[in-house]
């Protein structure tokens, strides 16, 4: 359960990210929702990651929850914002993602 949590905080980490992204680029009460969006998913992020944190090493959950944003930010970025999609960009975020599989199967819990 505790991973199910953590990988739903990464989700909110994504999206406080991508409506960061959005309230850049809209004005007046457009961004304002942008902004409430925002701050929903930032505490619900850090609230699944509290969560997660009280069964997982921390260490081990800060490292996926941000592999989970950041990844999930990129792809965002690329598909949405219309980011570069590189292959040196990929050939990173698919170690990144190798890396975060790698600590769920070397993690005791």
């Amino acid at each position: 359960m505790a991973w199910l949590m953590l990988i739903i905080g990464g989700l909110f980490e994504v999206g406080f990210t991508t409506c960061l992204g959005k309230a850049k680029e809209t004005s007046g009460s457009t961004s304002l929702l942008w902004l409430l969006g925002f701050f929903i998913s930032l505490s619900m992020s850090m609230f699944f990651l509290y969560k997660a944190t009280q069964t997982l090493p921390l260490g081990t959950a800060y490292a996926v929850w941000t592999g989970i944003g950041a990844v999930g930010t990129v792809i965002i970025g690329i598909l949405f914002f219309n980011e570069a999609a590189d292959f040196w960009r990929l050939f990173f975020i698919f170690t990144l993602i190798a890396s975060i599989i790698g600590l769920k199967f070397v993690s005791a819990h």
